[in-house]
């Protein structure tokens, strides 16, 4: 039997272990930290229960077929539950909310803008036709070669890789409160709308087509599930145990070595931060220079707080987007010029209102996020300052005071996502999908130097989030099957 070791348990890397053990591998994987999950981990404190990483849950059907190729579903571990409204976002003078059907939702397009439910209804027919072959041919090919990206479906949409996003919104609708509602989903993908290929529109359909769903308990059920799988398939997981070096000889992959003892393997994947992972090779055996990471473009870092307040909140849902500010200066001073926003949008979750699991009673779990540039300065002044920022305009646009209803906050920003995960410069999603850092441009699944040496993970491909991780960690498997 061969052996593989695993750096990492995130979902990419929890994904491609599954994958590997029921191909006949013995599979061990090594976290750094203490509990397994990666970014997608736990913060449970005094009755509250926070996802202290991905919070949103999108493409239901991508989990589907995770766990069906296993012969699973999910609800063999985990409730799922439809959330309606979907979410809501707060303009300066208004608010738009998102329902859980196309229905309401063009409903509520033509409250803003008379006349724009016919185009909202074309775009997303749109971007389900893209969705449909993103999903089913496009990111299930391995980014080996330009070639994967050639087929007679693409071929057909090939001017949607040269138009962005933003042109083809902007050509359909001209009220910015719909545009910034529309433009929104491609920040998942971790690049500005003006610079992600029109194709990927598909995150639209994702959204207005697929609905947004809750599992009961938060999303760190997921990678519960995924440690259940993968222990069932006989995968065994070590915490507390950071990867120390990478072993090779003569070009080859030997294992890896973690608290200074040395563990053989056939094959290493990596699900850590790429840059980080090239870090533990002698120099010789890295495929990517500094300089080459340093010419890349990330996903944003994020400034997050953890906020039990002992109330419940008025005005509020699920998911909230505060957009009452310019949304394309704040993406200018992450992408173009980066620097701490002047005046941040910034997105609220709190699942107590959904699942009464995540409070105690009549409390209400609230989790802050602002996006900001990777590589900032990361103070404490800085983080106080934007906590005050934020909670000030969410006490003026939910109408209601919360400070003194706090019990207590936790944060967490660039320094901890690079002491925590060793991510390169605190990004929190990886490297953007712009239409230079698509498919085979980004990073290889596989060593061009290490035999039998692979990598997994938003750095390469698909892309950022938690449905392109699943799929990645299926794709590197596929490789290593095929080569072993």
């Amino acid at each position: 039997m061969k052996k593989a070791i695993v750096i990492g348990s995130g979902f990419s890397s929890l994904s491609a272990s599954c994958y590997l053990a029921k191909a006949g591998f013995a599979v061990e994987i090594f976290e750094k930290n203490s509990t397994v999950g990666g970014r997608a981990r736990q913060l449970v404190k005094d009755g509250f229960t926070f996802d202290i990483g991905p919070s949103w849950y999108w493409m239901p059907d991508i989990f589907d077929k995770f766990f069906a190729d296993f012969g699973k579903t999910t609800s063999d571990y985990y409730q799922l539950d439809k959330l309606s409204p979907a979410y809501k976002i707060f303009f300066s003078d208004d608010i738009i909310t998102i329902g859980d059907c196309m229905e309401k939702i063009c409903d509520e397009f033509e409250r803003i803008e008379s006349g724009s439910s016919s185009h909202l209804k074309s775009f997303i027919h749109k971007a389900q036709e893209n969705y449909d072959i993103a999903i089913n041919k496009v990111v299930l090919r391995p980014g080996l070669s330009p070639m994967e990206l050639v087929t007679k479906e693409t071929v057909l949409r090939v001017d949607q890789f040269f138009k962005t996003i933003s042109q083809e919104v902007r050509k359909r609708f001209k009220n910015p409160k719909l545009i910034s509602t529309l433009e929104f989903p491609v920040l998942f993908l971790g690049a500005k709308p003006s610079k992600t290929p029109s194709f990927y529109s598909f995150m639209n359909f994702a959204d207005f087509g697929l609905g947004t769903w809750h599992p009961r308990g938060g999303m760190y059920e997921i990678i519960k599930a995924m440690r259940s799988l993968a222990e069932e398939l006989g995968v065994k997981i070590h915490t507390d145990s950071a990867v120390d070096k990478i072993l090779v000889q003569d070009g080859k992959v030997q294992g890896i070595s973690s608290k200074g003892l040395n563990h053989e393997a056939d094959v290493v994947i990596s699900g850590a931060d790429y840059h980080h992972s090239e870090t533990l090779l002698d120099a010789q055996y890295r495929q990517y220079s500094e300089s080459y990471w340093e010419k890349k473009t990330y996903a944003p870092s994020s400034l997050l707080f953890y906020v039990g307040f002992d109330k419940k909140l008025k005005n509020i849902e699920h998911h909230n987007l505060f957009f009452d500010t310019d949304f394309e200066k704040h993406a200018e001073e992450i992408y173009d010029e980066p620097q701490w926003p002047s005046e941040p949008l910034f997105y609220v979750n709190f699942p107590s209102v959904t699942d009464e699991s995540m409070a105690p009673r009549d409390c209400e779990t609230g989790f802050f996020l602002v996006p900001i540039a990777p590589g900032l300065e990361d103070t404490p002044q800085l983080r106080a300052q934007y906590f005050d920022i934020v909670l000030d305009r969410f006490e003026e646009l939910t109408g209601q005071e919360v400070k003194k209803s706090i019990i207590f906050k936790e944060s967490f920003c660039v320094n901890d996502f690079v002491e925590q995960y060793n991510s390169y410069k605190g990004n929190a999603y990886g490297m953007a999908n712009t239409l230079r850092q698509t498919a085979f441009l980004r990073p290889n699944l596989k060593s061009s130097k290490v035999r039998n040496l692979f990598f997994t993970g938003q750095l390469t491909v698909p892309g950022p989030g938690v449905p392109p991780s699943l799929i990645s960690g299926k794709l590197v498997s596929e490789l290593v099957i095929k080569e072993n």
